[in-house]
């Protein structure tokens, strides 16, 4: 079982509501941060136990990871590209199935897409080299049947991922089937979570920190590699796996540019907020992500002694990307970019620039600084499009 915190944090009843956003540079005890050193000491740690401790539960330790390189394909994408499918293994007792695609024209390693998805590895490409994940589907993508993935969901998210456009970028993209490390069972814990057990304590860890806990450790082999540029890692992710990228990019510095896209509640939208989702809602709808005392804050939102801005102020001085879409109001688009707004004091504190909009940016107008945000029309989804947008901030951004 993992060593779990024991942060003397006041318990549900002694918190304070605070109807406006808590501020980021003030410390719990009401200590204001006036110095970098100070943010980086003293602040900065107490945000990320704050988050295990009352939200996303307690990340264990990193783990030795293990890869065996199942299969090979030189001439990928019509020799673009090289395609590997690889086994980790995590702790000796955990394997996972990564997907990694790296351009073959490059002067040196290549940057590299990290992100989690939904379908497969298998959905992302019809390579028919790819494994099919072993383990439990979500029974509403193609090719699965009775909750097993099937040859016929091969290829069923290639616009999903659009790996070829990114690959002509110069990106690399590595990919995860998210249940293969937790799947997204509320029910029953069968992954990581089995695996690396913390019990009942109210803290112990949702499945959204298991998701984010997995792509540190996909990181751990990446960075070894010379082909993958370790200090051009962009980690993007969709919905839930937007939640997922954001906790990922705010409690591992190796990223270099974060990008949820959609993420809304538990994410990127305001756990204050009244626009979409809420506390209560997502947390009767998806009990397994968050932790135990998470829901004692259903119906009082803002006794939390943070909100999102917080998170997005954990990944500061590192550039992170809102996307979202016109018709996707469950994810409070307008309430992400107060999101922004309000983690923007602690970025131009540390000298890194900010949030350049000051209203939030019409439709399909990219606002590129340190804190970046876009929107365009449609729906809940990810396509093309994005992908374009999210190569274009990932460039620019990664020149620096």
């Amino acid at each position: 079982m993992a060593a779990l915190l024991h942060a003397d944090f006041p318990t549900f009843d002694k918190l304070p509501a605070q109807k406006g956003l808590p501020d980021p540079l003030v410390m719990l005890d009401g200590t204001r941060v006036t110095t970098k050193v100070q943010w980086v000491n003293e602040r900065r740690p107490e945000l990320k136990k704050l988050f295990q401790h009352y939200m996303y539960g307690e990340f264990p330790p990193p783990v030795k990871v293990e890869a065996t390189v199942e299969h090979t394909d030189p001439q990928a994408l019509g020799g673009k590209a090289t395609l590997k499918d690889i086994t980790l293994t995590l702790g000796g007792k955990h394997k996972v199935h990564l997907l990694l695609v790296v351009p073959n024209k490059r002067s040196g390693p290549a940057p590299v897409f990290v992100g989690l998805n939904f379908a497969g590895n298998h959905a992302a490409l019809p390579d028919k080299a790819i494994r099919l994940p072993t383990t439990w589907m979500y029974g509403n993508r193609k090719g699965v049947k009775n909750n097993r993935a099937t040859d016929e969901g091969r290829g069923a998210e290639t616009d999903t991922w659009a790996i070829e456009q990114t690959i002509e970028r110069g990106f690399a993209v590595a990919l995860v089937y998210s249940g293969d490390i937790e799947p997204d069972d509320k029910d029953t814990r069968r992954g990581v979570q089995a695996v690396f057990d913390q019990g009942k304590s109210p803290t112990a860890w949702g499945t959204i920190a298991a998701w984010a806990w997995g792509i540190h450790r996909v990181l751990d082999y990446l960075v070894t590699l010379p082909e993958i540029d370790a200090r051009r890692i962009v980690v993007v992710g969709h919905s839930r796996l937007g939640k997922t990228a954001l906790l990922a990019g705010a409690f591992d510095e190796r990223i270099a540019v974060v990008m949820p896209h959609q993420a809304g509640m538990g994410g990127t939208a305001p756990n204050r907020g009244t626009v979409g989702e809420s506390v209560k809602r997502i947390n009767t709808s998806f009990p397994h992500w968050f932790n135990g005392n998470y829901k004692l804050f259903n119906d009082a939102p803002a006794k939390l002694p943070f909100d999102q801005h917080c998170l997005v102020a954990l990944c500061a001085p590192r550039p992170v990307l809102f996307t979202n879409a016109q018709e996707d109001s469950w994810a409070n688009p307008d309430g992400q970019f107060e999101m922004l707004q309000a983690a923007d004091p602690v970025f131009r504190f540390l000298g890194a620039g900010g949030m350049e909009a000051k209203s939030r940016p019409e439709l399909g107008t990219l606002s590129d600084g340190t804190l970046g945000y876009w929107i365009r029309a449609g729906k809940h989804s990810m396509n093309r499009d994005d992908w374009k947008i999210f190569a274009q901030y990932a460039a620019k951004h990664l020149k620096k």
